[in-house]
């Protein structure tokens, strides 16, 4: 079932009160509809009382004409409310999509629930809900209120057995939430995880093949499988336990105001003769229906209630960003104050406390061993990640809450692992936004991709793969520094940029930042090649998270030369080895 909106949850609500006018249209066809079904029931009585005892052709013509046309409104009507309830998804899916879509980045980034496709398949099992069986159901439920009521009218003994079996009914819905639905959500998380060990597979289908992983990650799945599937067949068994006992019920009670209402007869208590006894077993039917519809899809109702639960869950844990004023673009002023920091969710600080300022067009290179810090500042200096303690200033505004989308076109970013994306040469280039010719050739000829480019069959529009999988490591390392220098950002990171390249490209990459640093980019290279700390102006030196040594490069060069030519004193007599 979907959850109550609390106030954390405001855009839960607020998405389905723009919903509340498709709602009220299609619940009043449903309305309509729902009296239309009764035209079979009313097609029969009506011929064995008037075609029957008339014999006159003429009035079974006219009788078969008028329910012919309501079964005709009766399926535009079903039409009109699925198209009605379609649209209503479409408003949610607009309302909630763009959002749901930033805040699964987000969460990705931030290593928090939410992060992964599950979300969209969340919000399309939401929205395909909407025009289902299920939601059909619920609307009807008035109209059965109103064929309570005139059973009761044709006798109250009559009313009071078709309540009764409807609250059994209920009981059973009931009975079958609470037996079942904690079996289906466990089996449908089981399925989540379960498809998260195929991607992380697939995504590392190399190294899976080439040290013969198959069989062990097969049977990591298989044992999940298995388990999903046993979860599954025990709640649909409950399920079905008690979707067949609710069916048998429906029949006990269309029967049984049958059986009633003959015996009421006989002793003429029954309002309006013999026909009323079948009336009476057909509404009653109609009153168990949409009860009887319900349970039979309390699967689905069910993997929506999980479906709303994540989606809530990401929406309190990746509040909305407030809407603030246009900030102008950076020139490549960036502040870094007592900074720490570590992986969102731990407690564990990898950066302690880095203070350091780079003017515009100043070029820093960022040095220290493995496990330092380095990938993590970069991050940090991106706005990928909050801050602990301290801030990261870009002209003094703070880059974690500076919009990304107004913020990402001044600045270029190459991560450790290069991130390209499934589209053309171009496209990757260009940001995946409109393909200037002139801009994407600029950047490729910085790094030296220009040449290489037009030798290929199609050109910048050649496929790069998922992942960039069709290109080489060191020609995916020159799309992602072309990608980086896009548009003369005013401040770049790179991470490793150099660390697939060859002697090429090396010096490609140092031309490059000379260039860019000679129009005003600001850069902050990481890197364990010291080639690329020849165009550096200034040097940081992290040793496990903090600044071992900071300043201009032919200082901090000097420096860490005495240090590395000092000898080290021998341990004085007595002193422990």
């Amino acid at each position: 079932m979907l959850n109550t909106p609390t106030p954390k949850t405001q855009e839960l609500k607020t998405a389905l009160a723009k919903l509340t006018p498709f709602f009220f249209r299609a619940w009043w066809m449903a309305l309509i509809a729902s009296v239309l079904l009764l035209a079979p029931s009313a097609y029969m009585l009506e011929v064995y009382d008037r075609v029957v005892n008339s014999r006159n052709p003429l009035t079974l013509l006219m009788l078969t004409l008028l329910v012919l046309g309501a079964y005709a409104v009766l399926e535009v009507l079903d039409w009109a409310r699925s198209e009605v309830m379609r649209e209503a998804g479409m408003v949610l899916d607009n309302h909630l999509g763009p959002r749901l879509f930033r805040a699964m980045f987000e969460a990705n980034l931030r290593h928090a629930p939410g992060g992964t496709l599950q979300t969209m398949t969340d919000l399309r099992t939401v929205r395909e809900f909407l025009h289902g069986a299920a939601v059909a159901a619920v609307m009807e439920l008035p109209v059965s209120l109103l064929f309570l009521m005139l059973v009761f009218a044709i006798h109250p003994w009559l009313g009071w057995f078709a309540l009764v079996g409807a609250v059994v009914q209920a009981a059973l819905a009931w009975l079958n939430e609470r037996s079942s639905q904690p079996l289906l959500s466990k089996a449908n998380r089981t399925a989540m995880v379960s498809q998260q060990q195929v991607d992380a597979m697939l995504r590392s289908a190399q190294v899976v093949q080439s040290m013969g992983l198959q069989n062990n990650m097969y049977q990591r799945w298989h044992t999940l499988q298995q388990e999903y599937l046993q979860q599954q067949a025990l709640a649909s068994a409950r399920a079905g336990a008690f979707q067949a006992s609710t069916k048998f019920w429906q029949n006990v009670v269309s029967s049984g105001l049958l059986g009633l209402a003959c015996w009421l007869l006989l002793r003429n208590q029954l309002n309006g003769g013999g026909g009323m006894m079948i009336v009476a077993s057909i509404l009653g039917g109609r009153v168990l229906a949409p009860l009887v519809q319900g349970v039979a899809q309390w699967q689905l109702v069910v993997q929506v209630g999980d479906a709303w639960s994540r989606l809530t869950l990401l929406l309190q844990g990746i509040p909305a960003r407030a809407t603030t004023m246009p900030l102008p673009s950076p020139t490549g002023e960036l502040q870094v104050e007592t900074l720490v920091a570590g992986a969102p969710g731990s407690n564990v600080a990898i950066l302690k406390g880095l203070s350091f300022t780079l003017h515009r067009g100043e070029v820093l290179g960022v040095v220290g061993a493995s496990a330092s810090g380095k990938t993590t500042l970069a991050r940090m200096l991106m706005g990928l990640w909050p801050a602990g303690n301290g801030k990261v200033r870009l002209d003094g505004i703070d880059v974690f809450s500076w919009d990304k989308a107004e913020l990402g076109p001044c600045v270029g970013y190459l991560p450790q692992g290069v991130e390209l994306i499934d589209g053309t040469l171009a496209e990757n280039i260009a940001r995946f936004g409109p393909i200037d010719m002139c801009q994407v050739e600029a950047a490729a000829t910085a790094v030296g991709l220009h040449e290489w480019a037009l030798q290929l069959p199609q050109g910048y529009d050649s496929p790069v793969g998922s992942e960039g999988a069709l290109l080489s490591g060191g020609w995916r390392q020159r799309v992602g520094l072309a990608r980086a220098l896009f548009g003369r950002p005013a401040f770049v990171v790179l991470d490793e940029p150099n660390a697939s390249l060859d002697e090429a490209g090396d010096a490609a990459l140092i031309r490059a930042i000379a260039q860019f640093k000679a129009q005003g980019t600001t850069f902050v290279v990481m890197t364990h090649r010291t080639s690329v700390l020849a165009v550096a102006d200034k040097i940081l030196v992290l040793r496990d998270g903090q600044s071992q040594a900071f300043g201009p490069r032919e200082d901090v060069l000097s420096a860490l030369r005495s240090a590395a030519s000092t000898p080290v004193a021998p341990p004085t007599a007595g002193a422990m080895p």
